[in-house]
């Protein structure tokens, strides 16, 4: 058995020759001519290899024959490790060398029935890359297709055009290291999703979705950097699943809204969790990327405002022939518009070269995080409830200035609130089950309310500007305002006192 350790890096077929022509890349040692490999997945017709994460290929090179089986892996920033087992393979499955018992019985027991599921097809390049003793790297790079036959007879393809790093001698981090070096004058975005794994999507015809945050996977034992580290690549994969299916979709103005909006709870969290780790990081790691990952949210925040300004409170108003319909249909316009330009700028805004250069920068610096300060080796559920504490006490003084009942006050509030769901979300598996899902689902509608409460402020003075540009407007932005007026005053009118127990009751940690 070997462990495969990897960072696998989408690029755009375009930019192949410029990462040739690179000097790292240029300068490694050649390792023969490139080859075709063609390569087939088998499963059962039920895809149980699939549901338990193992992967079955033959490889053909030329007259070479290979069978090679993979098992589960964890991917964050586009590296991964896995153990897998590569043979020669005679025509028929051969599954004795697999170490693993679980993998093993799965396959002993399903090798009669498995069958080809779906084909890759790709010219590899190879070369190795020494930068000094002790370090060795494979880079490889990949172009051709991912071929499937669905069960109906439907043919379906994608392109695979991507460079490997894998891992001969050395670190992980020397991968990264690589990796941010070519990503200063390359777009490479780091690919979690293995070729495997496309190529079942392809076969189930799974449409893109967009990606949600992790559940906290926390131990009590663990070291408080290193819940951090696990804590940050978990957002780290929303962040790079999202920018992924995004940048995968041609049309910058077709991306569907909740590509852009979970990306962005992706940036937010991990602002948080960098906010609520901070004792226990360096103070430069802390500042620099608080401020990079606010400034590469804010590239989308116009689009994510306007939506939820045309779902949730324009799309709800009943004209019931009320309206002026000349000015409610001229202000449909005018925010369609608006959306339209708001969603073209964040798809361009969404480019792979500053994504994926952030991603990997962020990554490589996760992994270099010292962990032997005293904070750092602190009691985890000690640390998770002192900064819990600090949050609640902080939202405290928060409540106190929103008495006022401004909207500005509120706002701030609600960022309490919010870093406080975030909080016990990341700290959940340390404090018992049920306290925590009561705490959660009070802050929940605590964020709700003051949310609603935010949007209507922030649309309130989108629709005086816009109806100050253009008099038309006037009457049917009137209208929505007063629409939403009685329930805006009663949820304004209780929000403290139902924010209240939340901050002076019993708390889960």
């Amino acid at each position: 058995m070997s462990h495969e350790i990897e960072l696998k890096l989408a690029l755009p077929k375009s930019a192949l020759p410029a990462l040739r022509r690179h000097p790292l890349v240029a300068g490694a040692e050649k390792l023969g001519n490139a080859v075709t490999l063609d390569n087939t997945y088998y499963d059962t017709p039920e895809l149980q290899l699939k549901a338990r994460r193992v992967a079955v290929r033959t490889r053909r090179q030329g007259r070479i024959w290979l069978q090679t089986v993979k098992c589960a892996a964890v991917s964050s920033g586009g590296l991964s490790q896995r153990p897998e087992w590569e043979q020669p393979y005679s025509g028929s499955f051969d599954f004795s060398q697999v170490e693993v018992p679980d993998a093993a019985k799965l396959l002993a027991r399903h090798a009669e029935a498995l069958v080809p599921v779906f084909t890759t097809r790709f010219r590899r390049e190879t070369r190795r890359f020494n930068p000094r003793d002790g370090v060795s790297i494979l880079l490889m790079i990949d172009q051709g297709e991912v071929c499937v036959t669905t069960p109906d007879g439907t043919e379906r393809q994608a392109p695979i055009c991507e460079l490997e790093l894998e891992l001969e001698h050395g670190q992980p981090g020397d991968l990264f290291a690589l990796a941010c070096e070519l990503a200063q004058t390359l777009p490479l975005m780091p690919a979690d999703i293995s070729k495997a794994e496309r190529g079942y999507r392809l076969f189930l015809g799974t449409p893109l979705a967009a990606a949600r945050a992790e559940a906290s996977t926390l131990e009590a034992g663990q070291n408080v950097v290193e819940a951090f580290r696990s804590l940050a690549f978990a957002c780290v994969r929303q962040w790079q699943a999202n920018a992924a299916a995004a940048l995968s979709i041609e049309d910058a103005d077709a991306i569907p809204p909740d590509f852009i909006h979970q990306l962005r709870v992706a940036l937010r969290r991990l602002r948080a969790l960098i906010k609520l780790f901070a004792p226990a990081l360096p103070a430069e790691f802390a500042g620099q990327w608080n401020a990079r990952l606010r400034d590469n949210a804010n590239r989308f925040g116009d689009a994510r405002d306007l939506d939820v300004f045309y779902t949730e409170l324009l799309e709800p108003v009943a004209t019931e022939g009320l309206a002026d319909p000349a000015s409610h249909a001229a202000l449909l316009q005018a925010v369609a518009r608006a959306r339209e330009l708001a969603r073209h700028d964040a798809g361009k805004a969404l480019d792979m070269a500053t994504q994926g250069r952030m991603l990997l920068e962020f990554s490589t610096e996760l992994l270099r995080l010292p962990s032997g300060s005293l904070v750092a080796a602190a009691d985890l559920r000690t640390f998770a409830r002192l900064r819990m504490a600090r949050l609640r006490k902080r939202a405290r003084r928060q409540f106190d200035a929103a008495a006022t009942l401004e909207p500005t006050r509120l706002h701030a509030l609600r960022i309490g609130f919010k870093q406080l769901r975030y909080g016990i979300e990341f700290f959940a598996p340390l404090f018992p089950p049920k306290a925590v899902a009561r705490y959660q689902e009070g802050l929940v509608r605590a964020q709700g309310t003051l949310g609603f409460l935010q949007d209507v402020d922030i649309a309130r003075g989108r629709l005086l500007a816009w109806s100050a540009t253009d008099p038309a407007l006037q009457v049917a932005a009137a209208f929505v305002l007063g629409w939403h007026a009685p329930r805006y005053a009663r949820l304004r009118r209780r929000v403290l006192h139902d924010c209240e127990p939340l901050l002076w009751g019993k708390a889960p940690w």
